[in-house]
């Protein structure tokens, strides 16, 4: 068993490892050609790669098999914090500015594709997140994956990538497959953030498999503050994104 929770810790951290150490050769080398990139977008992409790691390997990792609170935590650094911060990070700005012109032009047609503007899309994007985690905690899945390895990884990938793709449906720090309007996507932003209150609700009332009453009470009470207190910040981001849209039409 400790075999394979270390095996899945670093299958897990590695390719969060990786992207930092991609990233940051891609800012060296952007910074040779280019002006320099923003250390604000470097500090917050290693922010956000620290909160992914310290959620699937390390003590916290460790005492989430056992502790649902500590669940909960590595939830929210997982699936909302650190898609946050990377995604402050623009690395598929970066990634555009790093790349020769025409590896650069396949990447971008690549991204006007219609499987990545369907699933980078704000309601699609919100189904795999917020239904996921629906699904995780109202099924048996939440007991299947402290006692499967492969389900035990499968949901924390998900988990990360589905709040990745719900960030950057909402936030256009980086070039967007698709263009909605803000309406549409503050329209979306409530309905997911609802669904999400909702269910943090029914986990305090209704303790998922082999979690105590009492400890489904403290992870849903940090899921519900914790979560609304990073939802803020998405809020904060897609408002000022708009405002800035609108005092630039206004001075046109």
């Amino acid at each position: 068993m400790i075999k394979y929770e270390v095996l899945s810790q670093l299958l897990l951290a590695l390719p969060f490892a990786a992207a930092f150490f991609l990233y940051m050769w891609a800012v060296a080398s952007s910074n040779a050609t280019y002006r320099k990139w923003s250390l604000y977008r470097t500090s917050s992409w290693t922010l956000g790669i620290l909160c992914a790691i310290s959620s699937v390997a390390g003590p916290l990792a460790a005492r989430a098999h056992m502790d649902f609170t500590a669940h909960m935590t590595g939830h929210l650094l997982l699936g909302m914090l650190a898609p946050l911060l990377m995604a402050l990070g623009a690395p598929l700005t970066l990634l555009l500015r790093t790349l020769p012109v025409h590896a650069a032009r396949k990447v971008s047609k690549l991204l006007k594709g219609r499987f990545v503007r369907f699933i980078s899309s704000p309601v699609t994007a919100s189904v795999l997140n917020v239904g996921g985690l629906w699904i995780l905690y109202t099924t048996s899945l939440y007991g299947m994956m402290h006692h499967s390895f492969f389900v035990h990884v499968a949901v924390h990938i998900h988990v990360f990538l589905a709040g990745y793709l719900f960030t950057v449906s909402m936030i256009s720090i980086d070039p967007s497959p698709h263009q909605k309007t803000f309406t549409h996507r503050a329209s979306v932003l409530v309905l997911a953030l609802a669904a999400h209150g909702i269910l943090s609700k029914y986990v305090y009332a209704h303790p998922p498999m082999h979690v105590s009453a009492e400890g489904a009470q403290q992870g849903a009470m940090l899921m519900y503050y914790g979560g609304d207190l990073i939802d803020l910040c998405l809020i904060v981001l897609l408002c000022y994104e708009w405002f800035k849209r609108v005092q630039k039409v206004s001075l046109i």
